[in-house]
């Protein structure tokens, strides 16, 4: 086919394009209109469209006759190819999005056909130029048959003609379509002059549930990450408040006064009191308390500290220190502690070459790690606890005083449990209800005669015996009231198949103060007394398995075998 020239026109579409320059299958010229009619402007478009073919571009630039820079958009067809030119005033998003996806065409149909973005378009005046399939077939309307119509006369309730006269968008509002309701949302559409020219309207969701169960799953989310939150900073600091330690007795008042004057201060704090007291809740309320609440505190057992191991255990250790230690090392106890609290716990049963090596940390806060060189600090606020008695164990050498100097700034004692028995009858409902709730079960009732005979009982045990009696007595007892029969070798009346030498703890309580003379006996002595006893007839009945020894008594193994070594008896673990 020759070349054809087709004069230049007038006509606002021609104008608006530029020039469009069509070839053939052969890459020769066959229709030229607009700037495109210029040949020297025409070669340079193909040459360029050779040289973009090569890269697989679908929109490039050439340059005017005049220098003014001209886009070509490269428009492909079956049988030839459309170069469509512009001059570049400005960016023109449609002719670069057609120009750059090969696929546009797809994509424009998605937007128009798309349940879920399909378009009614109306122009300046508010007549319906286009409305997608969808809409049609919701309407009932054959296609293209509300094209040209108001949009008040297609669309139920329609708000299109107010976006077009005010300019403004509406976005997330409900649409009521035959008995249907849509979250929809509209557009004006103006040109590139900044003129309105129409407006489209989009259904966002079908129906309102959808955007409410939208809302529901977001907010479900949300609670659930805030409780994970919550949950991880409660096992990264095991902190529990005064809430925790139950019991509204005089001595109870005055151990929690201690502890809220005390926490904000950043001095040590050592924990007296016998085992099972709540030493460990009294430390977290501290640390809860305290300035470094949302740090973390970390705990150290002291009388669990080997010594072979207690340099790398407290202070760390450099990669490849020795064999087996971790390839990158680890924090000790000591460095983790930084900015938060250091609870080290028995520490009245540490041992002496352990107490030498934290005599500078404590002062200081200064530490190496095991194989390293480097002088490192930590600073953690301490706390310690322990259930000895210290002036004795400085009397004989084995505590270092001026160890005792540094943990104990603030010395805070924890009353034993009979010395507030008033704070018995709280401390039975909080165990019964704990019980329940990790069984599933409903929670049982102690008599009044079972509280009157639990607070004459004197409780070596403290608070943690007291707790596991009564998980024993719910799991045994066969009413929903626990009776004093319910307590086994605590009960008033011990059942007739026990053992001679198995007596209640008011017969021993009661023969340890008869043998003890009248004058100067102190309480400390009694109640050790006590649970010698205890300690002997729970051996003979359970033939030595001290495991058992320690639930029947409701003692940790660790206090068993303390107090066994203080007896002189053997302490070899259970077979």
């Amino acid at each position: 086919m020759e070349t054809q020239n087709v004069s230049r026109s007038n006509d606002t579409t021609l104008k608006d394009l530029r020039g469009v320059l069509v070839l053939g299958p052969d890459g020769g010229q066959l229709v030229a209109n607009g700037i495109a009619l210029q040949p020297e402007l025409a070669s340079r478009m193909i040459l360029a469209w050779h040289e973009a073919r090569r890269k697989d571009r679908r929109l490039f630039p050439v340059e005017g006759l005049d220098g003014t820079p001209v886009v070509v958009v490269v428009l492909p067809a079956s049988d030839a190819t459309l170069l469509v030119a512009m001059e570049r005033e400005g960016r023109n998003p449609l002719f670069e999005f057609v120009g750059a996806v090969d696929f546009a065409g797809d994509i424009l149909a998605h937007f128009l056909t798309s349940p879920f973005e399909a378009l009614a378009v109306v122009d300046r005046n508010a007549i319906i130029r286009y409305m997608s399939p969808v809409h049609e077939r919701f309407f009932g309307l054959k296609a293209g048959a509300g094209i040209g119509r108001h949009t008040t006369e297609v669309i139920e309730n329609s708000q299109l003609h107010n976006v077009v006269e005010t300019g403004k968008s509406e976005i997330g509002l409900l649409h009521e379509m035959r008995g249907v309701t849509r979250v929809v949302t509209r557009h004006p559409i103006r040109n590139t002059n900044g003129e309105l020219v129409g407006a489209i309207g989009q259904v966002m969701f079908k129906g309102p549930e959808q955007l409410q169960a939208l809302s529901n799953e977001v907010l479900k989310l949300k609670s659930e990450v805030a409780y994970y939150r919550r949950e991880l900073s409660d096992l990264r600091n095991r902190s529990y408040g005064l809430e925790q330690m139950v019991g509204d007795s005089t001595a109870m008042l005055r151990l929690k006064q201690q502890i809220i004057k005390v926490a904000p201060l950043d001095v040590p704090v050592l924990l007296t009191g016998e085992s099972g007291t709540g030493k460990e809740l009294a430390a977290h309320a501290i640390h809860k308390l305290s300035p470094r609440r949302d740090e973390t505190m970390v705990m150290v057992n002291a009388a669990a500290l080997p010594s072979t191991l207690v340099e790398s255990e407290l202070f760390g250790y450099e990669a490849g220190s020795f064999t087996g230690a971790e390839r990158k090392g680890r924090k000790g106890k000591i460095e983790q502690a930084d900015g938060g609290s250091l609870f080290f716990d028995e520490v009245g049963d540490m041992p002496a070459d352990v107490q030498v090596k934290l005599l500078r940390v404590l002062q200081d806060g200064s530490f190496q790690r095991v194989g390293g060189s480097d002088l490192r600090h930590s600073n953690f606020r301490l706390i310690s606890a322990s259930n000895r008695n210290f002036q004795a164990m400085i009397a004989d050498g084995s505590f270092r005083l001026d160890l005792f100097y540094r943990i104990g700034g603030v010395t805070i004692r924890l009353p034993a449990l009979r010395e507030r028995p008033e704070d018995i009858p709280l401390l039975v409902n909080l165990a019964l209800q704990q019980f329940a709730d990790r069984h599933r079960q409903r929670a049982k009732r102690v008599s009044e005669e079972a509280i009157v005979f639990l607070q004459s009982q004197l409780w070596p045990g403290n608070v943690r015996q007291l707790m596991h009696t009564l998980e024993r007595a719910a799991i045994f007892s066969e009413g929903d009231v626990i009776q004093p029969s319910d307590f086994g070798i605590l009960g008033a009346d011990p059942t007739p198949d026990l053992p001679d030498t198995a007596f209640s703890q008011s017969e021993v309580s009661a023969s340890a103060l008869e043998s003890t003379p009248r004058g100067g006996m102190q309480v400390r002595s009694a109640v050790e007394q006590v649970e010698e006893q205890l300690i002997r007839q729970a051996l003979a009945k359970f033939s030595g398995n001290k495991k058992r020894v320690a639930t029947e008594l409701g003692i940790s193994r660790s206090y068993l075998y303390k107090r066994l070594a203080q007896m002189g008896l053997g302490v070899e673990p259970d077979n």
